[in-house]
């Protein structure tokens, strides 16, 4: 079985704009994620689209 390369990406607040959280992504797909995730800042669920982590 093939190893599938995956990539780190963070899911961004639409909102309040703060990384909230941190997900996988395979080097395949080549759309952008989103996903309606719980913010603790803006204390909702909001949708979260992806963006790059600084390592």
């Amino acid at each position: 079985m093939a190893k599938v390369k995956r990539n780190i990406i963070a899911l961004k607040c639409e909102v309040c704009g703060m990384k909230n959280y941190t997900s996988f992504k395979s080097r395949l797909i080549n759309d952008k994620i989103e996903k309606k995730k719980y913010c603790p800042t803006c204390q909702r669920h909001t949708v979260h689209k992806e963006t790059k982590v600084k390592q």
